[in-house]
């Protein structure tokens, strides 16, 4: 019989809980965070594979939802500060899960690919503000992407040792839109 409150859900969280705190997400840490044996978790989750699938499915509807919470009703500069904000802060407050984010999903699991697409979805229609779409829409994409990720994960890494961090990305911010404001007039 499963132990009284223990759910898919809430075996889900724990994990997410753990990543969040740097510690390893083993099934064994787990079971002992929940005060359960490994085997009792396999009535929740099809395994390591499966709990870090729900984990990465879950964080990235959370992180897209956050980037839509920021941007929705602004347009242009202020959409790209709004979601470069929204990232910065998402991926400190959720670092573990943050991680979880960051690769491309699995293309058989499709809750994993929607929740994906969502993330990307409000980047590109904040890049449509500027007339973006197709290849133009993509390399922006990760542009924008890569920078915010090396923001992120230098800051989250204590590898910013001078002070002035919220300035320098302040600067980085305004650099990115006026990037992104002239993408389309830059040919290759």
């Amino acid at each position: 019989m499963p132990r009284a409150g223990l759910s898919t859900e809430r075996v889900v969280l724990e994990a997410e809980r753990l990543s969040d705190e740097g510690l390893p997400v083993t099934l064994a840490q787990l079971a002992q965070r929940l005060g359960v044996q490994v085997p009792s978790l396999y009535k929740h989750v099809g395994g390591l594979d499966a709990l870090r699938a729900l984990v990465a499915t879950r964080a990235k509807d959370e992180f897209a939802n956050a980037l839509a919470a920021a941007t929705v009703g602004r347009s242009r500069a202020a959409a790209v500060d709004a979601a470069c904000r929204a990232y910065r802060e998402w991926a400190a407050d959720h670092p573990g899960r943050y991680q979880a984010t960051l690769r491309a999903p699995d293309p058989d699991d499709a809750a994993e690919v929607a929740a994906s697409a969502r993330a990307v979805e409000v980047i590109t229609a904040i890049l449509a503000g500027y007339g973006l779409a197709g290849d133009d829409a993509i390399d922006a994409t990760r542009a924008l992407r890569a920078t915010l990720h090396g923001f992120a994960s230098l800051e989250a890494s204590g590898g910013f040792g001078l002070p002035g961090t919220d300035r320098s990305f302040d600067r980085l911010v305004a650099g990115l839109e006026r990037m992104i404001a002239s993408w389309g007039s830059d040919t290759i």
